[in-house]
């Protein structure tokens, strides 16, 4: 019996590089790594994913990707090193029909939320005890703005009235029902936002931040989230060192 396949029917040979977690082997605390890892996996390829301990960082690893710390990936033995890159890359190569094309259709939907991570990063990182409630503040007005944007409906929510009677958005992501690549970047920092701040700060997301609480429930409904995303302990071990006790 011959093999009628060609060699369009295969998936490209993909092998994906994460940050390892403390024990060497898990996933590691990364957005950057998850992004690609949920990219990847919502396109429905098949691919390999190897986790890479930055303490002992194997010899093959440093010829094959000299001075570059995880993420990165390599196409067909290619190696590409950029996230954005890498996303834009993924995009082009692994297009319709026999892939999903996950760019989002409104631009608004790539920069909702963009602040947030910044803003969180001077929040924990902070040491003055006079400093905190005003980088708290600054921390929920970026988070108000992405609830905001959360539950307004969206253009075509408003063509074809997918929204509450009250008005708002009943979408599930950041652009509808669906993840898209706007998703995969947000929803991995979002995550760290949230377990990071409760930890180091006993900060909780405001609880009428209805949109932002209802995303991430939707979010750890997904495969595509939960099984890329590292334990919440080795996002709060990654954390040890770099968010700051109050002073006194």
């Amino acid at each position: 019996m011959t093999d009628t396949s060609t060699d369009e029917d295969k998936d490209p040979d993909i092998e994906l590089f994460v940050k390892a977690g403390s024990d060497g082997e898990s996933i590691g605390n990364c957005p950057f790594s998850q992004r690609l890892f949920m990219i990847l996996w919502l396109k429905g390829v098949v691919f390999n994913v190897t986790t890479v301990d930055l303490k002992r960082k194997p010899a093959d690893l440093h010829n094959l990707a000299p001075g570059t710390h995880p993420p990165f990936l390599t196409f067909q033995g290619e190696v590409l090193t950029d996230v954005n890159k890498i996303e834009e890359y993924l995009e082009e190569m692994l297009a319709p029909p026999k892939y999903p094309k996950l760019a989002a259709k409104n631009r608004e939907s790539n920069t909702a939320g963009n602040d947030i991570f910044a803003r969180f990063s001077a929040y924990v990182k902070n040491t003055r005890t006079e400093k905190n409630k005003a980088l708290e503040q600054s921390l929920n007005k970026a988070l108000a703005k992405l609830d905001e944007y959360l539950i307004s409906p969206l253009p075509e929510e408003l063509q074809v009235r997918h929204h509450g009677g009250d008005g708002e958005s009943t979408r599930k992501y950041l652009d509808g029902d669906e993840l898209t690549l706007a998703d995969c970047n947000l929803l991995p920092k979002l995550h760290v936002v949230k377990v990071v701040a409760k930890k180091y700060r006993n900060y909780d997301i405001p609880s009428e931040f209805r949109g932002v609480w209802r995303y991430l429930g939707n979010a750890y409904n997904r495969d595509e989230f939960t099984n890329t995303c590292a334990a919440d302990i080795e996002i709060e071990l990654a954390y040890k060192d770099v968010a700051k006790r109050l002073g006194k």
